[in-house]
């Protein structure tokens, strides 16, 4: 239970799991777009995101087909600043779409996915 008063939900993601082939070259990716290092070894990372939640990198020889999504989608506070700073990074941003929800946009990510960074959906609440 939230203690009272606090404003956020009473629950977290506590980990979420991608899996990629070329391990370092993701880590260092995320950990440039602002993901907080925990923990790297050989064969899995773990990221840590706003929240507490944890992004479990594993290693391995997988299927990725060139262009998929990424199994994950990364929420930034100011999508047009965010994607602004990235194009400025060299991380060639696709132009932001807006949908019902969201408005969001795609990078290329190691291993050829494409990596969906989407506008905050909280209306200000606390997460």
């Amino acid at each position: 239970m939230s203690k009272p008063g606090d404003p956020r939900p009473p629950v977290a993601v506590g980990h979420v799991r991608m899996d990629v082939n070329d391990l370092h070259a993701a880590c260092d990716l995320l950990e440039k777009l602002g993901l907080r290092r925990v923990n790297r070894r050989d064969s899995f990372a773990v990221l840590e995101l706003r929240g507490g939640t944890h992004l479990i990198v594993r290693a391995g020889d997988h299927d990725i087909e060139p262009g998929r999504m990424a199994p994950i989608d990364l929420m930034v506070d100011d999508v047009e600043e965010t994607h602004a700073r990235y194009r400025e990074m060299g991380l060639g941003p696709s132009e932001i779409t807006s949908g019902s929800i969201h408005s969001s946009f795609t990078i290329p990510f190691t291993d050829g996915y494409k990596l969906k960074i989407t506008s905050s959906h909280t209306s200000g609440r606390p997460v």
